[in-house]
């Protein structure tokens, strides 16, 4: 996989490794797609050196999955909250028994 980054100004693209961030005027191509790749006619193209094999997974993707599977697990089915005064069976307050906790666990390899 590769990222292709243009400039329409200097009438250049480049390929080179998957960017860690988004930016204006690039795109993640496939391998196959970024062995590929033509520019257009009086386009200057660089290529530069890419991995061998996929990147290995840093602390910082651990983290983003945590994060991501969080988010996802706020519980969004919940009703309204019920008028003031009133209790609602259905979600005890946060630290009570049946509160929903963190389900997710780092497992070492063995």
């Amino acid at each position: 996989m590769a990222t292709l980054t243009y400039v329409y100004a200097d009438s250049t693209a480049v390929l080179g490794p998957l960017a860690t961030y988004a930016e204006p005027h690039s795109y993640d191509l496939c391998a196959p797609h970024a062995e590929n790749l033509t520019v257009p006619r009086g386009w200057e193209v660089l290529r530069l050196a890419l991995p061998s094999g996929p990147p290995e997974p840093s602390p910082d993707d651990l983290l983003a999955l945590v994060n991501a599977v969080r988010e996802a697990a706020v519980d969004r089915s919940v009703p309204e909250p019920a008028a003031p005064g009133s209790k609602s069976p259905l979600t005890p307050p946060p630290g009570e028994p049946g509160a929903r906790r963190g389900h997710l666990r780092v497992l070492r390899d063995r």
